[in-house]
């Protein structure tokens, strides 16, 4: 199935945020490329996100235990996690797609598409099998 690439990155950091994933293209994308808007897009970015989160709260309910080389990890790092809490935080597709939305309009971060920077919500983007998507979180400096 063809797919676009997400990756986030911090200024000043040489590390991206989390490891890239990937997401099927958008419906109204067909399989050789297409136009869709950047507001459509965040929105799509967003729903698979709120359901991957709901999908990791399901799994953490389940005691684990764990192997060797991941103590050792977890040593190495300094917490040794067995993730088995039931934490029940309660995330709400509509207001996690309105605050990623806000936040772009109020300038939290940027987003790149193969390399050409969406500045509107209701701008066009063209987007094929294989899109780089990047968003560019920015951090307020403190004391201006």
């Amino acid at each position: 199935m063809a797919s676009i690439t997400i990756e986030c990155k911090l200024p000043g950091r040489s590390r991206p945020v989390f490891g890239d994933w990937h997401l099927s293209l958008p419906p109204e994308v067909d399989a050789g490329g297409g136009r869709t808007t950047l507001r459509a897009l965040i929105t799509r970015i967003v729903i698979e996100e709120v359901a991957a989160f709901r999908a990791r709260q399901r799994e953490q309910r389940f005691t684990r235990f764990l192997s060797a080389a991941q103590i050792a990890d977890g040593v190495e790092c300094g917490k040794v996690d067995m993730q088995g809490r039931t934490i029940r935080q309660q995330v709400r597709e509509d207001d996690s797609i309105a605050a990623a939305l806000q936040a772009f309009e109020d300038g939290h971060y940027l987003v790149f598409i193969d390399e050409v920077q969406a500045l509107s919500l209701d701008e066009e983007v063209y987007i094929r099998p294989d899109t780089e998507v990047v968003f560019v979180r920015l951090v307020a400096l403190a004391g201006l």
